[in-house]
């Protein structure tokens, strides 16, 4: 995927304050505030000395060490700086060859055009007009300078009052140019990117993969979702191939041109110019404004934050600051720097007691720490709370029982935010969690779209974020697959190997030999990995099954009947759900009603207690594979259950005894640096615990090179009167290898 920093031009709703190893300047630019984070930099909003507004973008300097950095960013500027039309976004300043390699922009107050979408809506056709010709007329000038900008997309269209504007040329290429990624490498956004860049043919990537982005640029700003769908990127990538998009609302005005961008060959699509010369001559000239009154509102907003934003201190870059006001520390540095330099530093500190003044700023310097917080963040409130608030009690009791120690080298405390389940709210909500010093490890998130919403702080803050019930791949690789996020320990399988054990489990079974296999692509990262794992798993087996892919639109009982028949008909003896508890509770209704007898398999996302009370007398017989143990039948969980029941009245639920095991194993590290000499500390402790081998109440974990657990760690329950009865753990290979099935 894309490889670029941060991108100019993020919210300025969003600004934060700068952080204290943020620097004050830059250059000429006096930064007021963050307008966004990475791991690969940050940036900044920046105010020159005649006042006018940037978005400076600032590497870190680990990235620009990196083999071929500094040549992807000097490239960047160059090709922005190439491009000469009123609707790109200007580079104003730029130094590649800086300890931290900079670039700054013009300043977009307005908000990104997927932004002014989530909030408000599709465009009205007019809109939609207006915003692709202006696009389109910034892509032909990119093409006009010989450059191919490779990732237009929602995020990189800032809308303002006057039009909007394209930015972030930190993938653009020269045509003809040699890549200077691997020729494998898939570049750009999936869902926005053209048939030739899902495939990574490097050597036909030109103009018109532009065009087709422009083109999914249009349907998305017309009808508020991409004509390829969602979810994970593999599934994105293989619509984008081989599937016709969904124009599904689309203006019939537009509907003819836009299917002419997103044609499969590039030689059939329009050119850039062409594509904006067609739009404005259809395009009513009647004076009025060129977006909804509610998007030209934000835009209004935000420009007046702008002009509010506080005074800077008045000194000009390069000129001397004022004296700092003369502390204790000031004073003896002045007048007694004698005794500094022939007695010795240490000797002044001790006498200087409880007013030393480390910092040069008056203010006393606090004793050493000896307390330090694990946090937890989890849905305690929302769709996910059963298993947010097992993991909160599971992480509490941990904390609890180490505080208790009396070797104890440190006290811990428990730091907890609810999530809710909502991304947005997350993502504020962590940085009580990020940008506090006194968190060294956090317990979460409770599900994959939380866990990717808060990913960036986390990485930024090199805080280690383990969770035991999100497996989404991306959580743990990067989206370029380069290197690992060093930031997250997935204590579960990711939804792909969770796959490949849940048709492992249907193995156990010795007369299968045709599962059905549904693909709900309701949730449909989270369907498209599982059925993926099902894929493999069956593939080992020497099994074909027969598959069936349900849109998310199409999850009523009518259709489920009439596709689950269709399956019936085909002969199954066996049916896999990759998909959610709500069609999961449609399919078993409607397996009853065709009196299907086969045995009926699902995953994690189904396991809980909502199938059992919706899916009713429907639900029994299931076999549903999850990612978590019952502690009631390990022996070694029994005394963890003990404690759990006189500390809550209550047996665990599930994902209680993992949350425990996460945290004491995390603790059991933090003590071992303290016998060592260390201070707990995050820097470091993602790698310790990755090469941890810790045995807790509900098994083993071991972790590989990414972070992700390895292996195992899927178990069997059948519905048995209303309850879920644990089978054993699901086997790491097919039970009956294909030669033997074949005999069979």
């Amino acid at each position: 995927m894309s490889t670029a920093a941060p991108q100019p031009g993020p919210r300025p709703g969003d600004l934060q304050p700068l952080l204290p190893s943020d620097p004050s300047t830059i250059a000429g630019y006096r930064l007021l505030g963050r307008l966004g984070a990475g791991g690969m930099g940050v940036v900044y909003l920046g105010r020159t000395a005649a006042g006018e507004l940037a978005a400076v973008k600032v590497t870190h300097a680990d990235q620009a060490d990196q083999p071929d950095f500094r040549a992807r960013f000097r490239r960047e500027v160059e090709a922005a700086r190439r491009v000469s039309s009123p609707w790109a976004v200007p580079v104003t300043g730029a130094d590649p060859d800086a300890p931290e390699p900079w670039m700054a922009t013009a300043f977009v107050a307005g908000p990104s055009l997927g932004e002014a979408v989530a909030a408000h809506g599709p465009l009205p056709e007019r809109s939609v007009r207006l915003l692709g010709w202006s696009v389109a007329r910034a892509l032909a000038a990119v093409h006009a300078a010989g450059l191919v900008h490779r990732d237009v997309k929602p995020g990189n269209v800032l809308l303002a009052v006057d039009g909007p504007r394209l930015i972030d040329f930190g993938i653009a290429r020269a045509t003809g140019e040699t890549a200077l990624t691997a020729t494998d490498m898939v570049v750009g956004t999936p869902g926005f990117l053209a048939p030739e860049q899902a495939e990574a043919r490097t050597d036909a990537i030109g103009p018109p993969a532009d065009v087709f982005a422009l083109g999914c640029l249009l349907a998305y700003a017309a009808t508020g979702r991409p004509p390829f769908g969602t979810g994970a990127v593999d599934a994105l990538m293989y619509r984008t191939v081989h599937d016709e998009p969904d124009l599904t609302g689309v203006p019939e005005g537009l509907l003819d041109l836009v299917r002419a961008c997103l044609a499969k060959d590039p030689a059939a699509r329009p050119t850039a110019a062409e594509v904006g010369v067609q739009l404005v001559e259809d395009t009513p000239r009647d004076g009025a404004e060129w977006l909804p009154a509610p998007v030209v509102r934000t835009i209004a907003e935000r420009s007046a934050r702008m002009l509010a934003l506080p005074e800077i201190d008045t000194t000009e870059p390069g000129t001397a600051p004022a004296p700092p006001p003369k502390t204790r520390r000031g004073f003896l540095l002045a007048a007694g720097g004698a005794v500094l330099a022939v007695g010795g530093g240490g000797a002044v500190w001790a006498a200087l007691g409880d007013d030393r003044d480390t910092r040069g700023d008056g203010k006393k310097t606090p004793p050493p720490r000896t307390s330090w917080t694990i946090g937890v963040l989890a849905d305690l409130s929302g769709p996910a709370k059963v298993i947010g608030q097992a993991q909160e009690r599971g992480a509490r009791l941990a904390v609890e029982q180490f505080n208790a120690r009396k070797d104890k080298p440190f006290t811990l405390e428990l730091k907890v935010v609810d999530d809710r389940g909502d991304s947005a709210r997350a993502a504020e909500r962590a940085l009580a969690l990020t940008t506090d010093p006194g968190v060294i490890a956090v317990l979460g998130a409770t599900t994959d779209a939380v866990g990717l919403a808060v990913l960036p702080a986390f990485e930024e803050a090199g805080l280690p974020l383990i969770t035991v019930s999100a497996g989404y791949n991306l959580l743990t690789l990067r989206a370029d697959a380069s290197q690992p996020n060093k930031t997250v320990l997935r204590a579960i399988p990711s939804h792909i190997f969770a796959g490949s054990h849940l048709a492992n489990a249907t193995t156990l079974l010795p007369d299968i030999s045709r599962p059905g296999v549904l693909e709900d692509r309701t949730e449909d990262a989270y369907s498209w990995q599982v059925t993926g794992g099902v894929r493999f798993g069956f593939g080992q087996a020497g099994i074909t099954p027969h598959y069936r892919v349900v849109p998310a639109r199409a999850a009523t009982a009518r259709d489920y009947r009439r596709v689950l028949g269709e399956m019936v008909d085909a002969g199954i003896d066996a049916y896999v759900h990759c998909g959610i508890t709500e069609t999961a509770v449609l399919a078993a209704r409607a397996l009853n009603e065709l009196r299907f007898t086969g045995p009926r398999f699902t995953g994690q996302a189904v396991f809980g207690p909502d199938f059992l009370a919706r899916g009713g007398a429907d639900a029994e017989g299931w076999f549903v594979c999850a990612p978590v143990a019952d502690p009631a039948t390990l022996k070694s969980a029994a005394a963890f259950a003990a404690a759990h029941r006189k500390r809550y009245g209550t047996a665990p639920a599930y994902y209680a005894g993992e949350s425990y095991d996460v945290i004491a194993m995390t603790i059991a590290q933090l003590t071992a640096d303290a016998k060592a000499g260390r201070k707990p500390a995050r820097k470091g402790l993602w790698a310790a615990l990755r090469k941890q081998k810790y045995t807790g109440a509900t098994g083993s974990l071991m972790f590989n090179e990414t972070g992700e657990l390895s292996p195992g760690g899927t178990y069997i329950y059948a519905v048995q009167n209303g309850a879920y009865k644990p089978m054993g753990a699901a086997p790491l290979v097919p039970n009956k290898p294909a030669q033997n099935r074949k005999k069979a």
